[in-house]
Protein backbone atom coordinates (compact mmCIF):
# COMPACT_ATOMS: atom_id res chain seq x y z
CA UNK A 1 0.00 0.00 0.00
CA UNK A 2 0.82 3.58 0.66
CA UNK A 3 4.13 3.94 1.94
CA UNK A 4 3.35 6.97 4.83
CA UNK A 5 0.10 5.45 5.44
CA UNK A 6 2.13 2.00 6.08
CA UNK A 7 4.77 4.02 8.07
CA UNK A 8 2.58 5.85 10.49
CA UNK A 9 0.49 2.74 10.79
CA UNK A 10 3.30 1.41 12.67
CA UNK A 11 4.07 3.89 14.63
CA UNK A 12 0.52 4.02 15.61
CA UNK A 13 1.01 0.28 16.62
CA UNK A 14 4.56 0.86 18.35
CA UNK A 15 2.88 2.97 20.80
CA UNK A 16 0.03 1.19 21.55
CA UNK A 17 2.07 -1.18 22.52
CA UNK A 18 4.13 0.63 25.14
CA UNK A 19 6.68 1.92 23.05
CA UNK A 20 8.30 5.38 23.09
CA UNK A 21 9.74 6.52 19.80
CA UNK A 22 13.86 7.50 20.68
CA UNK A 23 14.76 8.68 16.81
CA UNK A 24 13.14 8.77 13.59
CA UNK A 25 14.38 9.94 10.21
CA UNK A 26 14.31 9.43 6.74
CA UNK A 27 13.04 6.20 6.40
CA UNK A 28 14.49 4.74 10.12
CA UNK A 29 13.13 4.62 13.62
CA UNK A 30 13.85 3.24 16.88
CA UNK A 31 11.47 2.87 19.84
CA UNK A 32 12.47 1.41 23.39
CA UNK A 33 10.10 -1.21 25.16
CA UNK A 34 10.41 -1.63 29.16
CA UNK A 35 10.51 -5.31 29.64
CA UNK A 36 7.59 -5.72 31.89
CA UNK A 37 9.33 -7.24 35.46
CA UNK A 38 12.74 -5.48 35.69
CA UNK A 39 12.31 -2.82 33.44
CA UNK A 40 14.88 -3.57 31.12
CA UNK A 41 14.87 -1.59 27.44
CA UNK A 42 14.58 -3.64 24.46
CA UNK A 43 14.97 -1.34 21.34
CA UNK A 44 13.10 -2.09 18.31
CA UNK A 45 14.70 -1.19 14.71
CA UNK A 46 12.32 -0.11 11.73
CA UNK A 47 13.75 0.70 8.68
CA UNK A 48 11.66 1.26 5.30
CA UNK A 49 12.53 0.26 1.68
CA UNK A 50 10.23 1.94 -0.61
CA UNK A 51 11.49 0.56 -3.85
CA UNK A 52 10.40 -3.62 -2.59
CA UNK A 53 7.24 -1.90 -0.11
CA UNK A 54 9.08 -3.74 2.63
CA UNK A 55 9.12 -2.72 6.47
CA UNK A 56 12.13 -4.71 8.34
CA UNK A 57 11.45 -4.56 11.56
CA UNK A 58 14.10 -5.73 14.37
CA UNK A 59 14.06 -6.06 17.75
CA UNK A 60 16.92 -6.98 20.73
CA UNK A 61 16.98 -6.65 24.04
CA UNK A 62 19.86 -4.58 25.29
CA UNK A 63 20.98 -5.98 28.37
CA UNK A 64 21.40 -10.17 29.23
CA UNK A 65 21.68 -12.69 26.73
CA UNK A 66 18.02 -14.38 26.71
CA UNK A 67 14.62 -12.97 26.73
CA UNK A 68 12.53 -16.21 26.86
CA UNK A 69 11.18 -14.97 23.72
CA UNK A 70 9.69 -11.31 24.29
CA UNK A 71 11.34 -9.93 21.66
CA UNK A 72 10.47 -12.92 19.13
CA UNK A 73 7.01 -12.38 20.05
CA UNK A 74 6.67 -8.84 20.20
CA UNK A 75 7.94 -8.72 16.14
CA UNK A 76 5.18 -11.03 15.40
CA UNK A 77 2.45 -9.10 17.29
CA UNK A 78 3.59 -6.35 15.64
CA UNK A 79 3.14 -8.15 11.80
CA UNK A 80 -0.28 -9.65 13.22
CA UNK A 81 -1.37 -6.28 13.89
CA UNK A 82 0.05 -4.52 10.78
CA UNK A 83 -1.98 -7.31 8.97
CA UNK A 84 -5.13 -7.04 10.32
Amino acid sequence: GDADRSWGKLKTILAGLGGVIREEKDAYLRCVFKSRVFRFPDDVECRMDRERKIIHVRSAARLGYYDFGVNRGRVEKIRKIFLS
